[in-house]
């Protein structure tokens, strides 16, 4: 087999099993996390007065990566620019407005900056480079076997996007204003497992903290945050499953 064949269905390969990535690097970031917070001297800024903003930073830039995908999601119409599915990937149209302008893969840049405020949360520097150089192996794969299809479905159409717009990296001087407008029913119905996920992340680390510390100086704000998207997922997890209110014809 050609690598080129051989990578592509390493790549269909490697989508349909892409929940294992992050299971495998909560697991091993959680215990890297309670070893730096059991062994404070393994971490330079644990127990100083720069680690609660530290922690703020790793926040951020998993917000960051959340705002990324919604800004993106809310911008696409149905099945477009190479969606996989289990019954293969689906791509009615080709996104080449708004963030699809700047940068080809920005879903992929957006999950990349949610995990990696959690890696960065662990303080183990081994762990965060072993952590970039895995996601690029794993889903380079990924992102060339989309792109195999996307050439084979629109030709010449999707190599000229992709000659000129930058595969991971965003280039922002080539900003379009997108062709459609902003839906919020469509982030809400489908960025609200990402949202849950991150405070659900960020809270359990904190709480594991302290308590291998045998302390309370919880973070109230991760916390309430938390509660939130809870209480913010089971609506809307409702309302997706028995209304049509977050539904949006095209969207």
């Amino acid at each position: 087999m050609a690598l080129k064949e051989e990578f592509e269905r390493q790549g269909n390969w490697l989508f349909r099993y892409r929940g294992i990535l992050p299971i495998i690097i909560l697991f091993i970031g959680a215990y890297l996390y309670l070893q730096t917070e059991i062994y404070p001297e393994t971490f330079i800024l644990e127990g100083t007065l720069y680690e609660a903003y530290y922690e703020v930073a790793c926040l951020v830039i998993s917000l960051l990566g959340l705002g990324i995908r919604i800004y993106t999601v809310g911008y696409t119409p149905e099945n477009t620019s190479g969606r996989n599915t289990a019954n293969g990937q689906v791509a009615d149209t080709l996104n080449t407005t708004g963030v699809y302008s700047v940068v080809r893969h920005p879903l992929y840049l957006g999950n990349f900056l949610m995990w990696l405020g959690v890696c960065l949360l662990t303080g183990n520097l081994w762990f965060i480079i072993a952590f970039c150089l895995l996601y690029w192996v794993y889903y380079e794969r990924i992102m060339f076997a989309e792109e195999q299809f996307l050439g084979r479905k629109f030709g010449t159409v999707y190599s000229e996007w992709a000659d000129k717009t930058p595969a991971f990296l965003p280039d922002f001087g080539l900003f379009i204003k997108p062709s459609l407008s902003f839906s919020w029913k469509k982030v809400l119905k489908k960025e609200k497992n990402g949202l849950l996920a991150l405070f659900l992340i960020f809270c359990a680390f904190d709480l594991s903290g302290e308590w291998v510390e045998h302390q309370k100086a919880y973070n109230y704000f991760l916390i309430i945050a938390c509660l939130i998207s809870i209480i913010s997922y089971c609506v809307l997890k409702y309302l997706k499953k028995k209304t049509g209110v977050l539904n949006e014809a095209g969207r």
